[in-house]
Protein backbone atom coordinates (compact mmCIF):
# COMPACT_ATOMS: atom_id res chain seq x y z
CA UNK A 1 0.00 0.00 0.00
CA UNK A 2 1.04 3.62 -0.71
CA UNK A 3 2.49 5.08 2.08
CA UNK A 4 4.92 8.24 2.59
CA UNK A 5 6.45 8.67 5.90
CA UNK A 6 5.91 12.53 6.89
CA UNK A 7 7.31 13.63 9.55
CA UNK A 8 6.25 10.48 11.70
CA UNK A 9 2.66 10.48 10.17
CA UNK A 10 2.73 7.73 7.80
CA UNK A 11 0.14 8.88 5.62
CA UNK A 12 -1.56 7.01 3.13
CA UNK A 13 -2.59 8.04 -0.74
CA UNK A 14 -3.37 6.40 -3.69
CA UNK A 15 -2.50 7.68 -7.52
CA UNK A 16 -5.28 7.56 -9.46
CA UNK A 17 -3.86 8.16 -13.12
CA UNK A 18 -0.69 9.13 -14.67
CA UNK A 19 -1.80 11.46 -17.61
CA UNK A 20 -1.82 15.00 -17.86
CA UNK A 21 -4.85 17.26 -18.76
CA UNK A 22 -4.48 19.61 -21.85
CA UNK A 23 -4.15 23.01 -20.84
CA UNK A 24 -3.70 22.16 -16.81
CA UNK A 25 0.12 22.38 -17.13
CA UNK A 26 0.55 19.51 -15.44
CA UNK A 27 -0.28 20.07 -12.60
CA UNK A 28 -1.39 17.18 -10.25
CA UNK A 29 -5.11 17.46 -8.85
CA UNK A 30 -4.77 16.50 -4.74
CA UNK A 31 -8.43 15.76 -3.36
CA UNK A 32 -8.85 15.77 0.68
CA UNK A 33 -11.53 14.92 2.07
CA UNK A 34 -13.83 15.87 5.37
CA UNK A 35 -14.17 14.99 8.91
CA UNK A 36 -14.24 10.81 9.39
CA UNK A 37 -13.88 10.46 5.51
CA UNK A 38 -11.28 9.09 3.31
CA UNK A 39 -9.80 9.72 0.09
CA UNK A 40 -11.92 6.66 -1.52
CA UNK A 41 -14.83 8.79 -0.68
CA UNK A 42 -14.21 11.05 -3.82
CA UNK A 43 -14.96 7.74 -5.84
CA UNK A 44 -18.45 9.41 -7.43
CA UNK A 45 -16.45 12.64 -7.79
CA UNK A 46 -13.70 10.60 -10.01
CA UNK A 47 -16.22 8.98 -12.05
CA UNK A 48 -18.01 11.90 -12.89
CA UNK A 49 -15.06 13.56 -14.77
CA UNK A 50 -13.23 15.83 -12.29
CA UNK A 51 -10.03 14.05 -12.24
CA UNK A 52 -10.02 13.15 -16.34
CA UNK A 53 -6.91 12.95 -18.12
CA UNK A 54 -5.00 14.26 -14.77
CA UNK A 55 -3.04 12.69 -12.50
CA UNK A 56 -4.82 12.59 -9.42
CA UNK A 57 -3.84 12.30 -5.57
CA UNK A 58 -6.33 10.92 -2.90
CA UNK A 59 -5.08 11.50 0.64
CA UNK A 60 -6.62 10.33 4.03
CA UNK A 61 -5.75 13.00 6.34
CA UNK A 62 -3.93 12.07 9.87
CA UNK A 63 -5.98 9.09 11.79
CA UNK A 64 -8.53 9.06 8.81
CA UNK A 65 -8.79 5.79 6.92
CA UNK A 66 -5.63 4.28 6.51
CA UNK A 67 -3.93 6.67 8.15
CA UNK A 68 -2.90 5.73 11.90
CA UNK A 69 -3.62 8.05 13.97
CA UNK A 70 -0.10 9.31 15.99
CA UNK A 71 -0.29 8.85 19.36
CA UNK A 72 1.12 12.82 20.97
CA UNK A 73 0.44 14.79 17.66
CA UNK A 74 -2.47 17.09 17.32
CA UNK A 75 -5.01 17.42 14.89
CA UNK A 76 -4.83 20.89 13.57
CA UNK A 77 -5.69 21.85 10.02
CA UNK A 78 -2.47 23.72 10.05
CA UNK A 79 -0.35 20.51 10.58
CA UNK A 80 -2.29 18.29 8.42
CA UNK A 81 -1.59 20.93 5.55
CA UNK A 82 2.05 20.44 6.49
CA UNK A 83 1.56 16.69 6.29
CA UNK A 84 0.15 17.38 2.55
CA UNK A 85 3.13 19.29 1.92
CA UNK A 86 5.56 16.91 2.94
CA UNK A 87 3.12 14.64 0.68
CA UNK A 88 3.84 16.88 -2.39
CA UNK A 89 7.80 16.89 -1.63
CA UNK A 90 7.80 13.59 -1.44
CA UNK A 91 6.05 12.71 -4.71
CA UNK A 92 8.61 15.37 -6.70
CA UNK A 93 7.50 19.07 -5.18
CA UNK A 94 5.32 19.91 -8.11
CA UNK A 95 2.64 22.55 -7.58
CA UNK A 96 -0.48 21.12 -7.78
CA UNK A 97 -4.38 21.82 -7.75
CA UNK A 98 -5.80 21.06 -4.79
CA UNK A 99 -9.72 20.36 -3.73
CA UNK A 100 -10.44 20.08 -0.12
CA UNK A 101 -14.46 19.75 2.01
CA UNK A 102 -15.20 20.63 5.04
CA UNK A 103 -12.11 19.41 7.31
CA UNK A 104 -9.99 19.04 4.15
CA UNK A 105 -11.18 22.26 2.45
CA UNK A 106 -9.41 23.98 5.88
CA UNK A 107 -6.42 22.00 5.32
CA UNK A 108 -6.36 23.15 1.65
CA UNK A 109 -6.63 26.95 2.75
CA UNK A 110 -4.15 26.00 5.25
CA UNK A 111 -1.77 24.63 2.44
CA UNK A 112 -2.02 27.45 0.25
CA UNK A 113 -1.04 30.06 3.08
CA UNK A 114 1.40 27.82 4.85
CA UNK A 115 3.19 26.41 1.60
CA UNK A 116 1.80 28.67 -1.24
CA UNK A 117 4.61 27.15 -3.92
CA UNK A 118 2.39 24.10 -3.61
CA UNK A 119 -0.65 25.51 -4.93
CA UNK A 120 -1.68 26.01 -8.09
CA UNK A 121 -5.24 26.25 -7.85
CA UNK A 122 -7.63 25.87 -5.00
CA UNK A 123 -11.06 24.68 -4.39
CA UNK A 124 -12.36 25.26 -1.63
CA UNK A 125 -16.08 23.14 -0.66
CA UNK A 126 -18.25 23.98 2.26
CA UNK A 127 -15.33 25.78 4.87
CA UNK A 128 -15.61 29.31 6.16
CA UNK A 129 -13.07 31.45 6.27
CA UNK A 130 -13.38 32.22 10.72
CA UNK A 131 -15.44 29.92 13.09
CA UNK A 132 -17.95 32.09 13.06
CA UNK A 133 -19.19 31.90 9.56
CA UNK A 134 -20.69 28.61 10.41
CA UNK A 135 -24.56 29.06 11.42
CA UNK A 136 -24.93 29.52 15.58
CA UNK A 137 -26.52 26.52 15.76
CA UNK A 138 -23.40 24.28 14.16
CA UNK A 139 -20.79 25.64 16.35
CA UNK A 140 -23.52 25.01 19.43
CA UNK A 141 -23.34 21.14 18.32
CA UNK A 142 -19.55 20.67 17.64
CA UNK A 143 -19.22 22.43 21.43
CA UNK A 144 -21.42 20.02 22.45
CA UNK A 145 -19.43 17.27 20.89
CA UNK A 146 -16.31 15.13 22.41
CA UNK A 147 -15.21 11.76 22.94
CA UNK A 148 -18.14 10.27 24.44
CA UNK A 149 -19.95 10.63 20.80
CA UNK A 150 -17.70 8.08 19.25
CA UNK A 151 -20.54 5.03 20.64
CA UNK A 152 -23.92 6.90 19.12
CA UNK A 153 -21.67 7.46 16.30
CA UNK A 154 -21.08 3.68 15.49
CA UNK A 155 -24.41 3.47 13.96
CA UNK A 156 -23.43 6.03 11.23
CA UNK A 157 -21.91 5.64 7.61
CA UNK A 158 -18.75 7.54 9.01
CA UNK A 159 -17.72 4.48 11.57
CA UNK A 160 -18.73 1.99 8.82
CA UNK A 161 -16.38 3.61 6.36
CA UNK A 162 -13.84 3.71 8.88
CA UNK A 163 -14.19 0.19 10.68
CA UNK A 164 -13.74 -1.29 7.05
CA UNK A 165 -10.33 0.35 6.42
CA UNK A 166 -8.14 1.72 9.32
CA UNK A 167 -5.59 0.07 10.55
CA UNK A 168 -6.67 0.48 14.04
CA UNK A 169 -10.48 0.18 14.92
CA UNK A 170 -9.89 0.02 18.44
CA UNK A 171 -8.57 4.37 17.83
CA UNK A 172 -12.24 5.42 16.63
CA UNK A 173 -12.50 7.38 20.02
CA UNK A 174 -9.89 8.94 19.47
CA UNK A 175 -10.38 10.44 15.88
CA UNK A 176 -13.74 10.94 16.95
CA UNK A 177 -12.23 13.13 20.05
CA UNK A 178 -9.03 14.40 18.28
CA UNK A 179 -11.75 16.60 15.36
CA UNK A 180 -14.30 16.95 18.30
CA UNK A 181 -11.28 18.77 19.66
CA UNK A 182 -10.32 20.67 16.52
CA UNK A 183 -13.74 21.57 16.03
CA UNK A 184 -14.56 23.53 19.42
CA UNK A 185 -11.16 25.28 18.50
CA UNK A 186 -11.44 29.08 17.34
CA UNK A 187 -9.98 30.29 14.03
CA UNK A 188 -10.09 32.99 11.65
CA UNK A 189 -7.97 33.17 9.11
CA UNK A 190 -9.20 36.06 7.97
CA UNK A 191 -5.87 37.95 7.48
CA UNK A 192 -4.05 35.44 5.96
CA UNK A 193 -6.57 34.60 3.09
CA UNK A 194 -6.17 37.87 2.09
CA UNK A 195 -2.67 37.25 1.50
CA UNK A 196 -3.19 33.98 -0.66
CA UNK A 197 -1.77 34.64 -4.47
CA UNK A 198 -3.25 31.04 -6.01
CA UNK A 199 -6.73 30.84 -7.68
CA UNK A 200 -9.53 30.19 -5.49
CA UNK A 201 -12.96 28.56 -6.07
CA UNK A 202 -15.46 29.03 -3.34
CA UNK A 203 -18.04 26.35 -3.61
CA UNK A 204 -20.82 26.02 -0.95
CA UNK A 205 -24.84 25.27 -1.27
CA UNK A 206 -27.70 27.42 -0.99
CA UNK A 207 -28.63 25.02 1.87
CA UNK A 208 -25.36 24.99 3.03
CA UNK A 209 -24.13 25.69 6.72
CA UNK A 210 -22.02 28.23 6.43
CA UNK A 211 -23.97 31.42 6.47
CA UNK A 212 -24.54 33.26 3.09
CA UNK A 213 -23.43 37.24 4.11
CA UNK A 214 -20.01 34.78 5.02
CA UNK A 215 -19.93 32.99 1.76
CA UNK A 216 -20.00 36.45 0.36
CA UNK A 217 -17.49 38.18 3.04
CA UNK A 218 -15.03 34.97 2.10
CA UNK A 219 -15.01 36.02 -1.56
CA UNK A 220 -14.42 39.48 -0.85
CA UNK A 221 -11.10 38.16 1.14
CA UNK A 222 -10.13 37.54 -2.19
CA UNK A 223 -10.51 40.33 -3.72
CA UNK A 224 -13.75 38.91 -5.65
CA UNK A 225 -17.09 41.05 -5.83
CA UNK A 226 -15.49 44.13 -4.64
CA UNK A 227 -16.43 46.07 -8.06
CA UNK A 228 -17.97 45.59 -11.43
CA UNK A 229 -15.11 43.58 -13.70
CA UNK A 230 -16.06 46.09 -17.35
CA UNK A 231 -18.21 45.25 -20.30
CA UNK A 232 -14.98 43.14 -21.53
CA UNK A 233 -14.44 41.35 -17.84
CA UNK A 234 -10.69 42.91 -17.77
CA UNK A 235 -11.25 43.08 -13.90
CA UNK A 236 -12.29 39.86 -13.10
CA UNK A 237 -10.95 38.69 -9.75
CA UNK A 238 -9.02 35.78 -10.20
CA UNK A 239 -11.28 34.26 -7.35
CA UNK A 240 -14.36 32.65 -7.95
CA UNK A 241 -17.72 32.02 -6.00
CA UNK A 242 -20.28 29.12 -6.51
CA UNK A 243 -23.51 28.84 -4.67
CA UNK A 244 -24.89 25.46 -5.95
CA UNK A 245 -28.96 25.19 -5.77
CA UNK A 246 -30.48 22.44 -3.80
CA UNK A 247 -27.32 21.66 -1.88
CA UNK A 248 -26.21 21.30 1.74
CA UNK A 249 -22.97 20.67 3.53
CA UNK A 250 -24.05 17.13 3.72
CA UNK A 251 -24.44 16.20 0.28
CA UNK A 252 -23.27 18.75 -1.36
CA UNK A 253 -20.17 16.58 -2.67
CA UNK A 254 -22.87 14.39 -4.50
CA UNK A 255 -24.54 17.11 -6.70
CA UNK A 256 -24.30 17.02 -10.01
CA UNK A 257 -23.50 20.40 -10.55
CA UNK A 258 -20.33 20.25 -8.67
CA UNK A 259 -18.34 18.34 -11.22
CA UNK A 260 -18.72 20.69 -14.04
CA UNK A 261 -17.76 23.96 -12.02
CA UNK A 262 -14.79 22.74 -10.52
CA UNK A 263 -13.49 21.36 -14.24
CA UNK A 264 -14.49 24.26 -15.23
CA UNK A 265 -12.10 27.14 -12.98
CA UNK A 266 -9.44 24.09 -13.27
CA UNK A 267 -9.11 23.97 -16.65
CA UNK A 268 -9.39 27.94 -17.38
CA UNK A 269 -6.65 29.46 -18.88
CA UNK A 270 -7.77 33.02 -16.99
CA UNK A 271 -5.31 34.47 -14.73
CA UNK A 272 -2.85 32.60 -13.05
CA UNK A 273 -2.90 34.21 -9.84
CA UNK A 274 -2.91 37.48 -7.73
CA UNK A 275 0.81 38.30 -7.96
CA UNK A 276 2.12 40.43 -4.77
CA UNK A 277 -1.29 39.82 -1.94
CA UNK A 278 -3.32 42.78 -2.61
CA UNK A 279 -3.41 42.40 -5.92
CA UNK A 280 -6.23 43.26 -7.62
CA UNK A 281 -7.50 45.24 -5.15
Amino acid sequence: MPYADVDGVSLYFEEHASATAPGADGAPLVLLHGGFGAGEVFGPLLAAGVGEGRRVITVDLRGHGRTPDVPGLPMTMEAMADDVAGLLRHLGGEAADVLGYSLGAGTAMRLAIQHPGLVRRLVVVSMPARRTGWFPEVTAQMDMMDEGAAEAMRQSPLYELYARIAPRVEDWPTLVGKVAAMNRRDFDWSAEISGVTAPVLLVFGDGDAVRPAHMVEFFGLLGGGLKDPGWDGGDRPAARLAVLPGATHYDLMLSPLLPPTVRAFLDDDGPAGRGEPGHGR
